[in-house]
């Protein structure tokens, strides 16, 4: 190879160097997730529990699955906004639960929609593991 013909290609080579690294410093495995919410909780995880978490109200009108529906496998929309939700089990939609700030940002978010406060990391854990107890 050239000197000439390696820098034709350098932009390219270097564009594709750099997303793949980008995709793999933000991607995480749902499974990786759990794993660390577990362990902050310094407790087992329960798809049962997560189950119950989920279609359950807390105090207030709403549930997750108000929005997410009772088995997030389909899409849902949002109860007050009508905005579609994609699938929530990563196992219909693989993009779930792999950027850990994304799943920080919306856990919270949901959370306090839900419980008017934050969830626990076991309430999290919990949920994650119901989740990827699910099939398609």
């Amino acid at each position: 190879m050239t000197r000439k013909s390696l820098f034709k290609h350098l932009p390219t080579t270097l564009f594709v160097a750099s997303t793949s690294l980008a995709a793999v410093v933000h991607a995480a495995a749902p499974t990786e997730l759990l794993a660390g919410y577990s362990g902050q909780a310094q407790a087992p995880s329960s798809a049962t529990r997560g189950q119950q978490f989920f279609t359950g109200t807390h105090g207030g009108d709403w549930s997750c699955s108000s929005c997410h529906g009772a088995v997030p496998t389909g899409g849902g929309k949002h109860a007050s906004t009508g905005k579609p939700i994609t699938a929530l089990a990563p196992a219909v939609n693989p993009e779930r639960f792999t950027d850990p700030a994304k799943v920080e940002k919306w856990f919270r978010r949901n959370c306090k929609d839900v419980l008017t406060r934050e969830c626990t990391a076991a309430e999290k854990a919990d949920v994650l593991a119901w989740l990827l107890s699910l099939k398609p």
